[in-house]
Formats: C-alpha cells, structure tokens, sequence
C-alpha cells in the first residue's frame, strides 16, 4: 500500500470515529437538555404509591435531571474512549482513573455522593426555609437543588451556592410543630401573687380567644430574681410559624386583664 492510500485509510478512519464522538456528544447534550422532562416522567411513573409533596416532587425532578445529565456524558466520553481502546484496557483504565480521581478530588465525590443520597432522603426540600450551621452560618429559603450543590437565598437577598458534600447538619425551619411566642412583663412583686392567680385563669381562656395558641401557657421566672420589681414570662407555643403574628395580640390580652385588675406594668 502506497504512502497516500494509507494516509487516506487513516483520514477516512479519524473522520469516521470524529463523527462517531460528535454524535455521542451531542446526544448527550440533548438528553441533557431534555433531562427535566425525564425526570418528570419518571417521577410520574413512580407515583402510584404513597404520592410525596408537590415540594418533595420538584426536589427529586431537580435531583434526577441532574444525574441524567451527569450519567449522559459521562457514557459519551466512555462511548468515545472505546472507539481507540479494547474493552479489556478500556475497563482498566477506568478503573486506575478512577483511583487516582478519586484521591484528588474526594471533596468533589463526597459533593456527588451527598446529592444522591438527597434523593432517598428527605432532608429539605426546595422552597423550605433552612439553616446551614458553619464558621459563616447560611439562613434563607431553597432555590435548587443539584447533585452536587444547593442553592440557598439569604434573607438578604444574595445567594449562596454549598457544596452538598458540606452540608452535614440542617436547621429546617419548614418542619417545625411549634413556634414560641414568649412574652416578658414586669410587676411590682406585690402584685405578684394576684397577678399569677390571673394569668394561670386566662390560661384556659386564651385558647379560645387565640385560635392559634396550641395548649395552655405556662408561666414562670426565667431570673428568678425579686426585689421591688419581678420579671415574669409567659411560655405560650403558637401554631407553627404563627408566633410572630399571635405576638402582638397576646401581649394586649395579657395587659388588658393586669389592668382591669389595677395591677400595671413596669417598664
């Protein structure tokens, strides 16, 4: 075979096996495009059973779409690489790859194996309000969430992307039972004794007149000081996220029945 015949073999062969890797490429970049409607799908199959909140729903679609993504081009590269090596080589070289990645980028692995193991559980979800504790604690509401990181918007406003490989203890503000509405008010310590006696009577009372007040309140001295004056607080669990509205409707309460009783307040 003569030097021109082989190089045209040879143009012919690298044409062939471009085309071939252009094809795997952008396969891969339209399943990854078309990776949320995927996910939807796959989500919708799987809802035969116990149906999960709409919440939970959007975070495993964002969850999936982000490993079909990964798992799309990760299989046009092996698909390419097989095109030059036997499978025999092909497989140990993955696996050699794969040691030696994986002692150089553990923290990134650790990010990937974090965000799967977000799709069994169900640690947050997005639109939840969380916070992440850490030298810099991180407060706000979920964004997104991907295989590898989450995206949080502070109550600020700006917005944190964190490695989910960092995220190892959550604050979830979301999935809470109770919220405290604590109120302080501060008596003349003679009136101590009759201002107890009407406070542990509008008890009973309050859960009728705040409809979002759970139990009974519970009243007690948190300094346990007296002199001329005593401190006392008022522990009342409000339905969950409500406390800072009930607030302000409890303290009139509890200043209306101290008065009418001729017992004031001291500031």
């Amino acid at each position: 075979m003569s030097s021109e015949k082989f190089i045209a073999v040879i143009n012919s062969l690298w044409m062939s096996d471009l085309t071939k890797i252009i094809i795997y490429f952008l396969l891969a970049w339209i399943v990854s495009l078309l990776a949320k409607k995927i996910a939807h799908r796959l989500m919708k199959k799987e809802g035969s059973g116990r149906s999960p909140s709409v919440k939970r729903k959007n975070t495993l679609q964002s969850l999936l779409a982000s490993a079909i993504s990964l798992l799309s081009f990760l299989t046009a590269i092996l698909l390419s690489l097989g095109l030059f090596v036997e499978a025999d080589t092909l497989i140990w070289m993955v696996g050699l790859f794969s040691a030696a990645f994986g002692l150089g980028a553990r923290p990134l692995i650790g990010d990937y194996l974090a965000g799967i193991s977000f799709i069994f559980e169900d640690t947050f979800t997005v639109e939840e309000k969380v916070e992440i504790p850490g030298l810099i604690p991180i407060e706000g509401l979920i964004e997104a969430i991907s295989l590898r990181t989450t995206s949080i918007r502070a109550n600020s406003g700006e917005l944190y992307v964190v490695p989910n490989g960092e995220i190892r203890t959550v604050r979830n503000f979301s999935r809470g039972k109770f919220s405290l509405a604590n109120i302080i008010i501060k008596i003349n310590s003679h009136d101590l004794n009759k201002a107890l006696l009407i406070l542990e009577n509008l008890g009973s009372e309050a859960m009728t007149l705040l409809p979002n007040l759970l139990e009974r309140w519970m009243v007690v001295s948190e300094s346990g000081v007296i002199g001329h004056e005593t401190e006392l607080t008022v522990i009342a669990k409000a339905r969950f996220g409500k406390a800072s509205e009930m607030r302000p409707r409890l303290l009139a309460l509890v200043q209306e029945r101290l008065l009418k009783e001729n017992i004031p307040l001291v500031s």
